[in-house]
């Protein structure tokens, strides 16, 4: 999997409530998600954004509760993989889980600026900074989570698989 796109930094301790804010809770639709992305702490970012901007942001990201919305609204945003130092636990498995992919590289998060170029590799962990060619070695995905990403979820997977068994 190879991501491109323009970088959109955010600091440390990026809570849910800050990605998709409470007031929107009474949907589960990714396309309205979307529309009120991160609008609590960049009013703007909805269109800002790119099919296949990054998001950058330093430790904890995704932290609060542990409501699914957050990552369904960033990847419904058209954001293609989040980059941090850290991210919290729960935000981790669900990201995953809804196939957003998600990297954690403290040296390309101090590395990269907002609007910077970047290019992810995930298959082999390598980011690149195009702006400035500096590059950086994350983890790649396992295959198995590279599997669930490629099927868009793990509901998703789960479908494939057990139509496959009949």
């Amino acid at each position: 999997m190879r991501f491109e796109g323009t970088a959109h930094r955010y600091g440390r301790d990026v809570d849910t409530d800050a990605i998709i804010p409470a007031r929107y809770l009474n949907t589960s639709d990714p396309a309205e998600l979307a529309q009120h992305c991160m609008e609590d702490i960049d009013v703007d970012f909805v269109e800002k954004i790119k099919p296949g901007d990054l998001i950058v942001a330093e430790e904890n990201f995704g932290c609060g509760s542990s409501r699914e919305h957050a990552p369904v609204a960033i990847k419904a945003a058209g954001v293609s993989v989040v980059i941090a130092k850290s991210f919290a636990r729960i935000f981790y498995r669900n990201a995953i889980n809804t196939g957003l992919p998600i990297m954690e590289c403290a040296g390309a998060v101090d590395g990269i600026s907002a609007g910077d170029q970047v290019s992810v590799d995930a298959d082999s962990g390598r980011i690149v900074n195009k702006t400035t060619g500096a590059s950086w070695q994350a983890e790649p995905f396992p295959p198995f989570i590279q599997e669930i990403i490629e099927c868009g979820g793990l509901v998703e997977r789960t479908r494939r698989q057990l139509a496959a068994q009949q």
